[in-house]
């Protein structure tokens, strides 16, 4: 049976109160005409009495009250040709419903709310982590995290390999298999996502049932937050705001009810954007409608990063064996992060810089060591859109992880990283952000320099 809640209990008895309402104003009428209705109001008292009968005896006497109202329901389909006999019946059974109402309102405990969290890259999970802990920390809420499946594409979007990444989260994170919960009848609460574009990714897509469009059939209320965080920018700054636009107008910030940014600025960014997108496509003023929508509470991947220190993390012995000297202190670590964009945008070039320096840091492995975290998507990016570069970029990773110099991080950890390293070096990102949060200085990478050997 569906999942009842109080207030769908008490929209119930409304209805009911209703449908008595329209029976007594319309008499006499045939009782043939009336059978579908006294048979709805019995069958709805039955699920009342199904719903009151969870909470064990204590609600017993309401059980009863609902006993009583389906044996007059059923003398007033007997006799409701006799005017003065229904009107008599219609009263008790008036009395009876606002007694239920009343009881229910005030007697039975609220709802327990159902939250669904619905991360699909383990190294994402972060975006949703702290929203996860509060949720999680309410005793008066059940939460389940539910990973959900992906798929790379081919260049013609069709959907390549499948991934699922369940068995990557933390141990302290139960998770639930998406195919074992039944989102048609539990109908949740509130479901978080962190993946804002649905069929619009022209390299990974999630499976299909879980596109924001699909899920808001589903929930009272879809919220997304977004994977990534922004260099911060001025909300008149046209020419920087341009840049970015495209994070704003995803199916997942039209499709959710509510949208959480990374700050107050950020959301005025948005609010922007979409109020002249909506005006400029649908001729519409919607402003007021993106205000109340987009919310600056910051981002959950600013609070994880936050509560990570060297001293809650487990770092792998392999690990140890790249950053400790032999004397055991340790050496300056310094994150490396490679990203899609550069990449794409000068593919060979980019190959080339990302060799010299692993040159460069492996002549100075005495004294500084060197974490490569390339984007996650790289891999699945290539294959899609460049596939004559995955051969040499697959030669770089295989000879970087075999020499053993280095550390090479593919792990769903990113904050474990940003934890360890002393500083950063690569391509512009959003971890970036991150770094910079943690205290980390920071240098860009320029694919255009070089350094002669």
């Amino acid at each position: 049976m569906e999942k009842c809640r109080k207030k769908d209990i008490l929209n119930l008895l409304l209805t009911m109160m209703e449908a008595n309402d329209s029976v007594i104003k319309t008499l006499p009428i045939a009782a043939q005409e009336l059978t579908d209705v006294f048979a709805q109001c019995q069958d709805a008292a039955i699920q009342i009495g199904t719903y009151l009968e969870t909470f064990g005896e204590k609600y017993c006497s309401l059980v009863s009250i609902l006993e009583d109202y389906c044996e007059n329901i059923y003398q007033m389909s007997i006799t409701i040709s006799d005017r003065n006999i229904s009107r008599k019946l219609f009263k008790k059974i008036r009395k009876q419903l606002a007694e239920l109402q009343s009881r229910i309102q005030s007697e039975l405990p609220e709802d327990r709310k159902e939250v669904v969290f619905l991360p699909y890259k383990a190294s994402m999970w972060d975006s949703l982590e702290s929203v996860w802990e509060a949720a999680n920390d309410d005793e008066n809420t059940d939460t389940y995290v539910i990973p959900i499946p992906y798929y790379d594409k081919n260049p013609d979007g069709s959907f390549r390999n499948e991934h699922y990444e369940g068995n990557l989260y933390p141990q302290y994170v139960p998770i639930t298999r998406y195919d074992e919960y039944d989102f048609e009848n539990r109908r949740p609460d509130i479901i978080f996502i962190h993946n804002p574009y649905d069929n619009n990714n022209y390299v990974t897509s999630v499976h299909p049932f879980f596109y924001s469009g699909n899920l808001k059939k589903y929930t009272d209320k879809l919220v997304y937050i977004p994977y990534f965080v922004l260099g911060e920018i001025d909300p008149d700054n046209k020419i920087a705001v341009d840049k970015m636009k495209h994070f704003c107008t995803t199916m997942g910030v039209f499709n959710a009810d509510c949208v959480i940014v990374q700050s107050e600025d950020m959301k005025k960014i948005y609010v922007n954007v979409l109020s002249d997108f909506m005006k400029e496509n649908a001729k519409k003023d919607t402003r007021e409608y993106w205000e109340k929508k987009i919310w600056g509470l910051g981002s959950p991947k600013m609070d994880k990063v936050l509560t990570t220190t060297k001293e809650n993390i487990v770092i792998p012995e392999e690990w140890l064996k790249v950053i400790q000297k032999e004397d055991g202190s340790w050496k300056k670590l310094i994150f490396y992060n490679t990203g899609l964009t550069s990449l794409l945008k000068y593919e060979d070039r980019m190959l080339d810089k990302i060799s010299d320096v692993f040159r460069i840091f492996k002549e100075n492995r005495n004294e500084i060591a060197l974490l490569w975290r390339p984007h996650p998507l790289i891999e699945a990016t290539i294959h899609s859109v460049r596939p004559v570069l995955w051969e040499d970029y697959k030669r770089l990773v295989d000879t970087y992880k075999t020499e053993g110099w280095g550390i090479y991080d593919d792990t769903a950890d990113l904050d474990r990283a940003i934890a360890l390293c002393d500083a950063y070096y690569g391509d512009s990102s959003s971890v970036v952000q991150l770094c910079q949060k943690a205290g980390m200085p920071i240098m860009m990478q320029n694919v255009d320099f070089i350094e002669s050997i």
